[in-house]
């Protein structure tokens, strides 16, 4: 049968989708209509129509002689953390999603359409509201709990006895770091919020004695003089400009002798709507091996090696490039 371009367009079912997840129905268990709205706060009758839609759509079942609605197998995905963080229209990542709705803002004026949408960037409007900088740093746990010890048993940081990592969130990454490398020390450097949060893992963990959070930007100096500086999906998130920006402070802070390390998913071997989400969300992108290589030969650095170090992850080193011989006499 031939596929419809209507039906691939159509926004009711995902919708319906991401309603239930902001609600929690699906923590409901079963229940009738008028139950569940009573649970959810909603309208009994708009709820039932919402229901039978799920229905319709084989997210809930429907029991005719009890009156009763009930997640089926795939409904029950909807108590998953990727549907928490993903589907959530009250979470930073769910909220994200709804701005392709102005995704021709974004092709017409090649600037993001979260800003066309809401009046500020992506980074403003989660600084300015502390629910969705926690929905965020939430996610970017979920995101990393498994990459994040794979990260740390992938590549050589005990070659580094001080790692600084930039725009580290709440300290996951560093943490799991740390652990599988007792020798090294390191520092998170990231905006306030998710500083102080990486401040109460590292204690919580009982790692406060090698490792510390630094509330501050990678768009200002950075602590001086580490022997790594790490940048942990990153700068997918910005464009080339703001991207050589960054990169330039964690070179200057790096010094002759330090490295920087790139982890980033490759565009190569990520999906093209999430490539599409980076573009609309925040003007970034995902980029190949050779353009951060080129990216970073900008700002004084030269790529050494690339190493994969998580499942769609790959860690490309960079160190100081060489001063040609007449900047030397």
């Amino acid at each position: 049968m031939q596929q419809s371009i209507l039906a691939m367009a159509e926004l009711a079912t995902p919708m319906a989708i991401r309603v239930a997840a902001t609600l929690g129905l699906a923590d409901h268990a079963d229940g009738t209509a008028a139950e569940l709205a009573s649970a959810t706060g909603t309208s009994p009758p708009a709820l039932a129509c919402l229901l039978d839609h799920l229905v319709t759509a084989g997210v809930f079942a429907f029991d005719a002689e009890s009156g009763r609605y009930r997640p089926t197998e795939l409904g029950a995905q909807l108590r998953s953390d990727d549907a928490r963080w993903l589907l959530d229209i009250r979470s930073a990542g769910g909220r994200a999603e709804l701005a392709f709705a102005d995704l021709l803002e974004t092709m017409t004026t090649g600037t993001p359409a979260y800003e066309h949408r809401y009046g500020r960037d992506f980074w403003t409007d989660i600084d300015a509201e502390p629910r969705l900088r926690r929905s965020f740093d939430a996610q970017m746990n979920w995101r990393f709990q498994v990459q994040a010890p794979q990260i740390a048993a992938r590549f050589g940081w005990g070659r580094f006895p001080r790692i600084v990592d930039v725009g580290g969130g709440d300290g996951l990454v560093l943490a799991e770091i740390l652990r599988a490398h007792p020798a090294v020390r390191g520092e998170v450097v990231d905006l306030p919020p998710s500083a102080t949060a990486a401040a109460d893992r590292f204690a919580a963990d009982g790692l406060a004695d090698r490792a510390q959070a630094v509330p501050g930007s990678f768009f200002d100096p950075l602590p001086p003089g580490a022997d790594a500086y790490v940048l942990s999906d990153i700068l997918h998130d910005w464009d080339d400009d703001h991207a050589r920006t960054i990169l330039t402070a964690c070179r200057r802070a790096a010094g002759e002798d330090g490295t920087v390390v790139v982890i980033e998913p490759l565009r190569d071997g990520t999906s093209t709507a999430i490539n599409l989400f980076m573009l609309m969300c925040f003007g970034g992108r995902e980029r190949t091996v050779a353009e951060l290589t080129e990216l970073a030969e900008g700002c004084g650095l030269v790529l050494r090696e690339a190493t994969e170090v998580a499942t769609g992850r790959t860690a490309l080193e960079f160190g100081a490039a060489p001063e040609p011989p007449h900047a030397r006499s």
